[in-house]
């Protein structure tokens, strides 16, 4: 049987090469998933952070910065970029266009990496160049790029990032990240050869958590295609410690008079209080042997999305997600969505 996107259950369909097919087995161990809704921590105040986050990214200029990198393929155009983040941080990066299709402007993918590591190489890209979109990869501040961080943290540990500042909502890591990665749109709309209409988010883990944030507090991606999404249901990701909130379990273990203190902080960068701003369209996988970010934690987000969505569960498969099978079926999703939206 095949599944149309609007179907409850097309979440459970595989792209063999020529259509969707389902599995019966991945429907039976995966129903739960889908009636999985852990209450909200958002607290009364939560909109109005976000809303006053926005203006102070916004109050520090872009100051965009582009230069054409050596790269020894003449069908295509790298540049070394750079931009300002939420503060005076130099967020870097690669833009690449597609040179050889000769046309004025084109789809952006915009790509945020995993939890500890960085923008890549230009090679990483060229599938989703070759399909004619251009590529924004961003490196997240602090972590394992080139990039710093200009931030000051008052509190926490700051050996982790995902405890840095997180006694303080104001000061905590994930504010300015957040913030970085929706400045890169700015960046993104404000190239020549970009076609604002048709931004696309894309990552996993870490970079999974990005693109639902991104996509809750802003309007532009027209389509996020997300992977084992982290920063979802997290009180219990540090009840479990799981992935990189188990930084924050060790931290309460140190310092368990700051429960909840560190509680309320996180309630603000968990993607599952910000899921029901999305309006683009989503396809999400999952892993259920994912022990570093469980899929039934990253249901608490997909459940609450209000806009069209799918999502593609690998019953055997861990952090490292649905890997080739699964990218070649992100490659006809977003084919199939260019076709549709010229």
């Amino acid at each position: 049987m095949e599944y149309g996107i609007n179907r409850e259950y097309s979440i459970n369909s595989y792209y063999d090469g020529n259509k969707y097919t389902s599995s019966d087995y991945v429907d039976r161990v995966s129903k739960e998933l889908f009636s999985y809704m852990p209450p909200l921590t958002k607290r009364p105040d939560f909109d109005e952070f976000w809303e006053e986050t926005k203006k102070k990214a916004y109050s520090v200029p872009l100051d965009p910065k582009r230069e054409v990198y050596d790269y020894p393929c003449d069908n295509v155009t790298v540049y070394k970029i750079s931009y300002n983040g939420f503060d005076t941080t130099r967020i870097n990066g690669w833009f690449i266009v597609p040179t050889f299709m000769n046309k004025d402007k084109y789809p952006c993918l915009i790509h945020y990496h995993g939890y500890g590591g960085n923008m890549g190489r230009p090679a990483a890209y060229m599938q989703w160049v070759l399909m004619g979109v251009a590529v924004l990869a961003v490196d997240c501040r602090g972590q394992n790029g080139a990039t710093g961080d200009n931030a000051s943290y008052s509190g926490g540990s700051t050996q982790a990032v995902a405890c840095k500042g997180i006694l303080n909502k104001e000061e905590y890591y994930f504010r300015a990240v957040y913030m970085d990665c929706v400045k890169a749109i700015d960046f993104a709309v404000a190239q020549e050869e970009v076609d604002d209409k048709r931004i696309i988010i894309e990552g996993g883990s870490q970079g999974g958590a990005l693109g639902m944030a991104v996509c809750a507090l802003d309007d532009r991606p027209c389509l996020a295609m997300v992977d084992v999404p982290s920063n979802s249901d997290l009180v219990r990701r540090v009840e479990g410690a799981h992935g990189a909130f188990k930084n924050v379990t060790e931290y309460l273990k140190a310092h368990p008079y700051d429960t909840d203190r560190v509680f309320e902080t996180l309630s603000y960068f968990d993607t599952m209080n910000m899921a029901d701003k999305i309006k683009c369209k989503v396809l999400a996988s999952v892993g259920l042997k994912d022990e570093t970010c469980p899929a039934i934690m990253y249901m608490a987000t997909y459940n609450r999305i209000k806009s069209e969505k799918e999502i593609r569960i690998y019953p055997f498969n861990g952090h490292e997600g649905g890997n080739v099978v699964h990218n070649e079926i992100k490659l006809k999703f977003l084919s199939d969505f260019l076709k549709s939206n010229p």
